[in-house]
């Protein structure tokens, strides 16, 4: 049986917490970011956890993680 491959996209955007979790980034930080106040920007860069209900796909997505 060959390999999985793991998907670069999913690979770069997502990483596994010691609890199993996936977390992720928030999203609308990348640009147009002179309208958007300093508490906004600043609340953008903590990261999240993924849903519950996409764990299982990004899991397949990722199986060496």
């Amino acid at each position: 049986m060959p390999k999985m491959k793991t998907n670069r996209g999913a690979a770069k955007r997502f990483r596994k917490t010691a609890s199993g979790k996936f977390k992720r980034a928030q999203s609308h930080r990348r640009h147009i970011l002179t309208k958007k106040s300093t508490k906004r920007k600043r609340q953008l860069r903590i990261g999240e956890l993924v849903n519950k209900a996409d764990t299982k796909l990004i899991a397949r997505m990722l199986p060496y993680v």
